[in-house]
């Protein structure tokens, strides 16, 4: 098949629209079921480059969870600690295979931004992996291929119209991409550079130990980089993203998003926040706001008499400023890539508010010495990559 004609395009008032191979071959994604249309294909073509590139530079089973053409969550699939299942909301399901540890961790760790995402995963998507997509209000699903049990099952979700879609892990894009804006056609060559260690060893700071788990998080961080709207900065910890700005036109803004996006995942594994006595009956995306509320500025929105016993049996504490601090102290060894310089020391200022110790950028600032020094003053230790990486 060429081609394949989609209900509208971005928006409903934009037809005709459809996908096509312009050379004449054949589509390397084949729909088993519903009805993707435009944004789906942006973000499933662009959520499976990431996972195919962080499986072959990590050896690790990746899944994305995009939303409009931007990684909410990326993650590598490491077992889940007792605190993450209960986070992610998988305490419930035994042991996970590594796939589908790594579509709970892309999932969960912001649920306010992956809320009805697209799902990238880099293997065969496993019974284990596909009960967790059925349980979440989501598009749809690629991969290179599905077990006959997960295809039932996902084939079942949305009463048969959840779409998912096979893609070709063997096809290989023309080397040159192009695309329209007002009727003008723009090219270039697509963006094959390729991330690993090697782009680690440029070490500028007087600290220059990084733990093998840290360059496997920078790693990370810069491949869902690539694949980010730009400006970008992505935090990870653990073989995952914990926070990622997309799209600001400050950097620092960037690093304050994804700073308080991290801040956030922290903060769901502290005490109080896991012993929220929520309502039996409470829906999936309801328990998800009322804990962003709750550990928000805003938290008596939530705690307010009329207001609690929507949520909760029992009216919980304040989860004071002062309390969130102290446990936010508690995080650490986190990385930090950026897909341009920074030109300045407030974003690394920002970022050791959020545990960051290690950090990867291109370098290339007038103040590359003064973000240097910065990073120095808290022991951090910093890589010059040389690569910037927009996307756009």
């Amino acid at each position: 098949m060429n081609e394949l004609e989609l209900k509208y395009g971005c928006n409903p008032n934009q037809k005709p629209s459809k996908i096509y191979m312009a050379d004449g071959s054949d589509l390397p994604i084949t729909v088993l079921s519903g009805k993707p249309g435009y944004i789906n294909f942006l973000d499933a073509l662009n959520g499976w480059q990431l996972v195919k590139e962080l499986k072959e530079a990590t050896g690790l089973p990746a899944a994305a969870s995009f939303k409009h053409v931007s990684p909410a969550g990326v993650a590598v699939g490491l077992p889940l600690s007792p605190v993450l299942k209960k986070i992610y909301w998988v305490e419930d399901m035994g042991e996970l295979s590594p796939l589908a540890c790594a579509y709970a961790r892309a999932r969960g760790a912001d649920r306010m931004s992956s809320f009805g995402d697209y799902i990238s995963l880099s293997d065969i998507c496993d019974e284990d992996t596909a009960k967790i997509i059925k349980r979440e209000v989501s598009d749809g699903v690629i991969a290179p291929g599905y077990t006959p049990e997960a295809l039932d099952i996902l084939k079942s979700k949305k009463n048969g119209n959840y779409n998912v879609i096979l893609i070709d892990p063997e096809y290989t894009p023309e080397p040159i991409e192009k695309k329209q804006v007002y009727g003008v056609t723009f090219e270039q060559g697509r963006n094959e550079i390729k991330i690993g260690r090697e782009v680690l060893e440029n070490r500028v700071t007087e600290n220059k130990e990084i733990p093998e788990a840290a360059e496997i998080d920078l790693i990370l961080s810069l491949i869902t980089l690539k694949y980010t709207q730009s400006n970008s900065v992505c935090y990870t910890k653990n073989g995952q993203a914990i926070g990622i700005g997309a799209g600001q036109q400050s950097r620092v803004h960037c690093t304050r998003l994804a700073g308080s996006k991290a801040d956030n995942w922290y903060l769901r594994q502290a005490q109080k926040v896991l012993e929220l006595p929520f309502l039996d009956d409470i829906r999936r995306a309801d328990r998800d706001n009322a804990i962003d509320v709750y550990i928000g500025e805003n938290d008596m929105d939530v705690l307010a008499d009329g207001r609690w016993e929507q949520v909760f049996k029992e009216k919980p504490p304040v989860f004071s400023r002062e309390e969130k601090r102290q446990w936010l102290d508690q995080l650490t060894d986190v990385s930090l890539g950026s897909d341009a310089f920074f030109p300045f020391g407030d974003n690394i200022d920002r970022a050791y508010k959020s545990g960051v110790k290690y950090v990867v950028q291109p370098g290339g600032s007038v103040r590359d010495d003064q973000v240097i020094e910065t990073c120095n003053k808290y022991g951090m230790v910093m890589a010059f990559n040389g690569i910037r990486l927009f996307h756009h």
